[in-house]
C-alpha cells in the first residue's frame, strides 16, 4: 500500500519550494508518495474548505513557520495522521526541526521513529442576537474575541466559567487559549505558560478596566464564556487561530470548550518542554546548577 505524505508549504518562498522539492526526493527514495496541499490563499484566511486528501495519510510534514503549521493543522485535524514541522521561519516555536534537519526528519518518518502526542484544541460556539443557530469554529492555539472596530474605544464584554459570570469590564479583548496556544497570543498577552500535556483551558483578559481581570487557568472541562455586552459601543471579532473569523456584534455570546477533535503531532525529541523554552526564546540559563543531562545538550 502506498505510503501517503502531504507536504504543506508556503509555495509564494523560494526557499520553502526549495526545501518541499528535497523532501519529495527523500520521501520518495523511502518509498513514500509526496501529495501536496494547495498554497496559501484567502480563502483559507476566511475559513474556506478543506481540501480532500483521503483517508489513508500517514503523515504531514509541514515546511514553515508557526503559521505554516496552523494552516497545515486544518488538513490534518479529524484524519489521524499527525504532523511534524520543519522550521523555515523564526521562532517557530510548533516545529520540530530546522532546515538542516529535512533527510534526517525524512528518514526517521520511513522508520516510523517518532513519539505522537495529541494536543487539546478549542471548540468555539458565537450565537448571536439576529441567528437562531450558533456559528462554530475550532481553534489549535486561541481563540480571541477582539475589537472590530476603532481603536480608540472599548469592548463591553462579562467573562464566565461554567455558567456563572465571574467579572465585567472593557478591554481590548480576551485571549481563550489552550496550552499549545500559551506560548503564542496568550503569552503576548500576559498569561502564564503552561506544559502542553497539562490539561487546561486559559482565559486571558486583553488591556482590562477592572481590578478583577487576570488571567484564569480551568480545567479542561469547564466552560468558557464572553458575553459582547449590548450596550458595547463595539463589535467584536472573534479569531480561531487568528486565520478564521467569525463576526460577534453586540448581545452575542460567545462560548469556548475542550475540543472534540485533537490534533496529532509527531515529535523526534524526547527532551522535555523547558529545552525547548530555552531554546525557542533563546532564555538566559548562566548561574544554573542543576546537573547537566544528555537531553540538556541535545
Amino acid at each position: 500500500m502506498s505510503r501517503r505524505v502531504l507536504v504543506v508549504t508556503h509555495d509564494a518562498r523560494p526557499a520553502a519550494v526549495r526545501a518541499a522539492q528535497q523532501v519529495d526526493a527523500e520521501l520518495r527514495r523511502h518509498g513514500m508518495t509526496p501529495i501536496h496541499a494547495p498554497g496559501p490563499a484567502e480563502a483559507e484566511r476566511d475559513g474556506g474548505p478543506v481540501p480532500d486528501f483521503g483517508d489513508d495519510l500517514e503523515l504531514v510534514i509541514v515546511l514553515g513557520g508557526d503559521g505554516t503549521i496552523l494552516r497545515a493543522a486544518e488538513f490534518a485535524r479529524g484524519r489521524g495522521a499527525p504532523l511534524i514541522g520543519i522550521n523555515l521561519g523564526h521562532v517557530g516555536f510548533l516545529a520540530e526541526s530546522e532546515r538542516d534537519d529535512v533527510e534526517h526528519v525524512v528518514a526517521r518518518a520511513a522508520e516510523r521513529d517518532y513519539v505522537v502526542e495529541e494536543r487539546l484544541t478549542l471548540d468555539v460556539s458565537v450565537r448571536r442576537p439576529d441567528r437562531e443557530e450558533p456559528e462554530v469554529g475550532w481553534a489549535i492555539n486561541e481563540a480571541t474575541v477582539e475589537k472590530a472596530g476603532s481603536r480608540a474605544r472599548m469592548l463591553e464584554v462579562a467573562v464566565g466559567v461554567d455558567g456563572r459570570g465571574l467579572s465585567s469590564f472593557g478591554c481590548d479583548g480576551v485571549v481563550m487559549a489552550t496550552p499549545t496556544g500559551s506560548t503564542a497570543y496568550a503569552f503576548s498577552a500576559g498569561g502564564p505558560i503552561v506544559w502542553p500535556h497539562v490539561e487546561a483551558l486559559l482565559m486571558i483578559p486583553i488591556a482590562a478596566h477592572a481590578l478583577f481581570a487576570r488571567p484564569l487557568v480551568v480545567g479542561p472541562d469547564s466552560r468558557l464564556a464572553v458575553e459582547i455586552l449590548a450596550r458595547s459601543a463595539m463589535s467584536a471579532s472573534v479569531w480561531c487561530d487568528g486565520r478564521r473569523l467569525i463576526p460577534a456584534p453586540p448581545g452575542s455570546h460567545v462560548e469556548v470548550t475542550r475540543g472534540v477533535e485533537p490534533v496529532r503531532f509527531a515529535r523526534l525529541s524526547q527532551a522535555p518542554f523547558s529545552h525547548r523554552l530555552v531554546q525557542k526564546f533563546n532564555l538566559p540559563t548562566a548561574g544554573w546548577r542543576g546537573v547537566s543531562t544528555a537531553d540538556d545538550q541535545a
